[in-house]
């Protein structure tokens, strides 16, 4: 929030945040990590597969961790994990870093998981429908050429595009951030106001209130932020330099 206080949870979003009894805001500074995910490919990458993920959040060792999560579906995911060891919620089924480690891990080593990701089914169906526009609208036809022009110089830039790495110790780098962020930018400039309130740019900021709120409301404690990689300079970029925050270099703790 400017005014420096918790920001506003967004309508119909129930508070997942409330500090538990006996809060008190302690001396001791937060210290936050953020992790970088490849989602799918975790399943198949050798170098930061999910052994490697679950190997990693053990040295961590955290008190909370932000999910790339929405809150709305949250209580149903948890339930179907709990009750029936099992995930039905499509959009997750998408990230095994939380449906074959990061749920079982916080029952075996007793963190919490508070979801932080801002998105709706409405943000995603608008989000694909812009896109579909601008891919194939004729009005678009400048500005695509324009992107694509432009996207192809920083990728040859880069020497391939950022995303294709799997190597951890390159994604917790300054390097694989600033690739990111050059690709990203563009994306950002072309399709940001477009897109609405999932655009690259609008998107961040809403999970970054979530992920804002539950660290002024866990205070002292390891925080753990494990989000796609490619949000990840998004992040640090409003964590560093925080008073409050000690931030955690991801690399000492990796396998």
């Amino acid at each position: 929030a400017r005014d420096g206080g918790s920001p506003a949870l967004p309508a119909g979003v129930p508070d997942l945040w409330s500090p538990g009894p006996g809060f008190a805001t302690p001396a001791t500074p937060t210290e936050v990590a953020v992790l970088g995910m490849i989602h799918g490919r975790h399943r198949t990458s050798e170098r930061w597969g999910l052994e490697q993920v679950r190997e990693t959040v053990r040295r961590l060792r955290p008190d909370v961790v932000c999910a790339e999560i929405p809150p709305d579906r949250w209580q149903a995911i948890w339930r179907d994990f709990a009750e029936r060891g099992e995930i039905r919620d499509p959009r997750l089924l998408r990230f095994p870093e939380y449906v074959d480690a990061l749920l079982e891990l916080s029952v075996q080593e007793g963190f919490r998981i508070v979801p932080c990701a801002a998105w709706t089914q409405e943000m995603s169906d608008l989000r694909a429908r812009r896109i579909r526009a601008f891919d194939e609208d004729p009005a678009y036809a400048e500005a695509r050429a324009r992107y694509a022009a432009e996207l192809a110089a920083v990728r040859a830039r880069l020497g391939g595009a950022y995303g294709d790495r799997d190597d951890p110790r390159y994604i917790h780098s300054d390097a694989y951030d600033e690739g990111a962020r050059a690709e990203l930018s563009l994306y950002d400039r072309y399709q940001n106001d477009l897109i609405g309130p999932g655009g690259w740019t609008n998107i961040n900021d809403a999970h970054f209130r979530l992920i804002d709120r539950t660290l002024r409301l866990n205070r002292g404690l390891r925080v753990l932020i494990t989000f796609g990689a490619g949000h990840k300079y998004m992040f640090l970029d409003r964590l560093r330099g925080r008073p409050d925050l000690v931030l955690l270099d991801v690399r000492d703790f990796l396998p």
